[in-house]
């Protein structure tokens, strides 16, 4: 089989959403199924839709394509709402309103011109207006709250879908029982100023379930979008694993293509690597960062210096994948990457030419193997 390769378990993805989705049934919280990092597969989304989600989101309007395209609209499965997560961008107004049912938005001038595109095209479409709480990544002021949505309550061809927030993705601010409180309380406000009922209060992404699954109160939240958890089966707070998930729905696998017991320092006139700053191993095996004077002098280093280990090289970079986000088989690190090279040391990494090594991925590693046209994806288990 080609490599490298991306296999992606089914199974173990339907598993892990219909896990989140039963454990948060309990806190009044559903779950939309979240298909950014697999590029909008229209495989994995089914897989979350066995899981039990209520709806898919992405970022990006040409992944919610082809989710739309990849949808049977006469099974059960084929149900619920396609949401746009990043604001819309005014270039594709058009698209978004005849792709998503629901978009994420902060901006009124994007809102006026979505409204006026739906009416161009005769749809209503949903807008799920984003607040700030301090990860100073998107979201409409609290102050501003009020005022956003009594505009977007005027437009004909639009609906307010409800309140959401955004927390950890840039800053790392942790969602609590005060941020969620604080967007629970906007909701009774919007409710209370305007006599309508805000039918969706989406609290966050994956980031959220240390606190949904941990706190007496959910308060108002009644929808998490997810992810990296049922991608991943990991929380991205502290990358810990989520209890009764799969970790391995997802692998890379890579092929080695040079193994052979080298020297762990390298030798002659040493400048910058390719990619800034040249790295090399330690005496002992540890990862060592090399860095030429500001005047860029060169340092010189002794023919075959340091102990010698197992180093084999496998037909994977940087432009397939973040090697910091790769999990290598016990006894192996990863030391470093070019763009076309992946360097593994350690007795395990000794393996014939023409091997195979599988890698565990985190959502970074994942993002950019999933984007690569150079990682074939081979899809697993049930897919319907």
């Amino acid at each position: 089989m080609t490599a490298p390769r991306l296999e992606i378990d089914l199974d173990k993805v339907c598993h892990n959403a219909r896990t989140l989705v039963d454990r948060l049934a309990g806190k009044g919280i559903t779950v939309t199924g979240v298909t950014k990092a697999t590029l909008g597969s229209p495989s994995v989304a089914r897989a979350m839709r066995r899981g039990g989600v209520v709806g898919l989101a992405d970022s990006r309007v040409e992944n919610l394509a082809r989710l739309r395209l990849g949808q049977d609209p006469a099974s059960e499965e084929g149900s619920g709402p396609l949401t746009l997560l990043r604001s819309p961008m005014g270039s594709q107004i058009e698209d978004v309103v005849q792709t998503a049912d629901v978009s994420c938005n902060t901006e009124l001038v994007i809102i006026d011109r979505l409204n006026a595109a739906a009416a161009r095209h005769h749809r209503s479409h949903g807008v799920l207006l984003m607040v700030e709480l301090g990860d100073l990544r998107e979201g409409v002021a609290v102050d501003d709250v009020l005022d956003v949505v009594r505009a977007t309550l005027r437009c004909s061809n639009l609906t307010l879908a409800g309140l959401g927030t955004n927390l950890a993705c840039r800053s790392g601010v942790v969602p609590d029982d005060g941020n969620m409180a604080q967007l629970s309380f906007l909701v009774d406000a919007v409710e209370a100023t305007f006599g309508i009922e805000v039918g969706l209060v989406s609290g966050g992404n994956s980031a959220n379930l240390d606190w949904a699954l941990g706190t007496a109160s959910t308060h108002r939240i009644n929808n998490l979008r997810l992810g990296e958890a049922v991608l991943m089966g990991r929380e991205p707070l502290h990358r810990r694993p989520v209890e009764g998930l799969h970790l391995d729905a997802i692998t890379l696998v890579a092929e080695v293509i040079e193994s052979k017991r080298k020297p762990t320092q390298p030798w002659g006139d040493l400048a910058r690597s390719a990619f800034g700053d040249p790295a090399g191993l330690g005496e002992h095996g540890e990862l060592a960062i090399r860095q030429p004077d500001h005047a860029g002098q060169l340092v010189r280093a002794a023919p075959g210096s340091g102990f010698r280990v197992w180093q084999s090289i496998l037909a994977l970079g940087r432009q397939d994948v973040d090697p910091a986000g790769l999990a290598p088989p016990r006894g192996c690190q990863v030391v470093d990457a070019s763009s076309d090279h992946l360097i593994v040391v350690g007795e395990p990494a000794g393996l014939a030419v023409g091997a195979e090594m599988v890698f565990g991925l985190d959502y970074s590693a994942l993002l950019r193997a999933m984007t690569s046209p150079f990682v074939a994806k081979v899809f697993r288990g049930v897919d319907s």
